[in-house]
């Protein structure tokens, strides 16, 4: 199927919102790609703030001038100066900790990630009105709880009530943002779950904001209030400054593995990068302890692993994620509440449902994730997958 003819114009439309975020800067690496984050923010390791106060003072800073924020995990400062150069600071503190033998990642700025359909799109850009499918009934089991940390449920839409918990929502968007996915991301994440699954019961946590966008800080402190769920599914994400692991997510899922039996099944992003790691996903190839806990999905059409779709050697599994069908919303445009849409971000959820169908026969989330992606034998590319 060739791409909708409205992707150029709907990625287009997509980058100028985000542009027009006041409070949102953006760095470039030459092959295009951005970096965003918090303006005016700096995250930095508490035994490493005397340094970033030296950064501070080369900018033309004074103590004085520092702003502290609050919402981070122990052990963190997160600090605010109007008109500071972040990056430039971040660096600064970085090199210094490494010339001191800290391995660590020192400092970094607060991210910006956004939903993975946001800038990050598909082949076949908004969601396409479609027939109504169906989904299975639950099975009686009680279910197997998977966190979704998304966009929330809009009310208005074909989801079953009793399958799913959240806090429902009438978003305050135009037409534009209905056909563009902003309202209903969430409940497109949630139906694909349960579409794949009768055991799996979904609660959808909006973490992101009408935009699709949310900050580091944020998807931190949602994860710190995460319940009993022994799955956590993230379809959003992005890309960090140097392509350094995130200092605050790092800490708070170090935090969050080391006190409890849960994997996080994440989106690889679809913009069909091959060289660059995408976060939270790209966990998964590094050295951190809890590594084989992150599952990094891309998506496959049936065939191959989707053109779109960023890869590398961090990725985990393939799932599909092309022209998927799923519940979205009642509206004008959509006066079935179905539609197709495309992105790793409705791969990963395929995969969350996967592991929690296999948890109950083997008793942990870890042992469900090992058991579905050692259980993958289909091949798309240098990837296993599962279909």
């Amino acid at each position: 199927m060739a791409p909708d003819a409205r992707s150029d114009e709907w990625r287009s439309r997509r980058a100028r919102r985000l542009a027009g975020l006041a409070w949102v800067r953006r760095e470039d690496r030459t092959d295009g790609t951005p970096v965003r984050f918090v303006a005016d923010e700096l995250v930095v390791l508490d035994e490493h703030f005397a340094t970033a106060r030296q950064a501070f003072a080369e900018q033309g800073f004074s103590d004085r001038d520092i702003e502290e924020e609050g919402d981070v995990p122990a052990g963190f400062r997160r600090v605010r100066l109007p008109g500071l150069d972040v990056a430039r600071a971040a660096r600064r503190v970085r090199v210094q900790a490494e010339a001191a033998g800290d391995p660590r990642v020192a400092a970094g700025p607060n991210h910006v990630f956004v939903s993975t359909p946001f800038e990050h799109a598909g082949a076949y850009g908004p969601p396409r009105p479609a027939p109504p499918g169906t989904l299975p009934a639950a099975d009686g089991s009680g279910g197997v709880g998977v966190l979704v940390l998304d966009t929330g449920i809009w009310l208005n839409g074909p989801l079953p009530k009793d399958r799913y918990a959240t806090e429902d929502f009438e978003p305050d968007v135009d037409d534009d943002g209905v056909r563009d996915g902003e309202a209903g991301h969430g409940n497109f994440v949630a139906g694909v779950m349960l579409g794949r699954s009768r055991r799996v019961q979904p609660r959808v946590v909006r973490v992101v904001d009408p935009f699709g966008v949310c900050r580091e800080s944020d998807l931190v402190a949602a994860l710190r209030q995460a319940g009993d769920e022994p799955i956590i599914s993230l379809s959003l994400g992005g890309y960090t400054l140097d392509d350094r692991p995130p200092v605050l997510l790092t800490a708070a899922l170090t935090g969050l593995f080391g006190s409890s039996d849960r994997v996080v099944v994440a989106a690889a992003g679809n913009d069909g990068q091959h060289d660059r790691p995408f976060w939270p996903a790209a966990y998964a190839g590094t050295s951190a302890p809890w590594r084989r806990r992150i599952v990094a999905v891309a998506a496959h059409d049936g065939r191959r692993i989707c053109d779109w779709s960023n890869t590398g050697p961090w990725i985990t599994l393939a799932a599909p994620g092309a022209d998927v069908l799923g519940p979205y919303v009642y509206h004008e445009q959509f006066p079935d509440g179905w539609a197709r849409w495309s992105g790793t971000s409705f791969a990963a959820p395929f995969v969350a449902a996967a592991i929690a169908d296999a948890l109950p026969a083997v008793g942990s989330a870890r042992l469900a994730a090992e058991a579905v992606v050692g259980g993958a034998t289909l091949k798309y590319g240098r990837y296993a997958g599962v279909a």
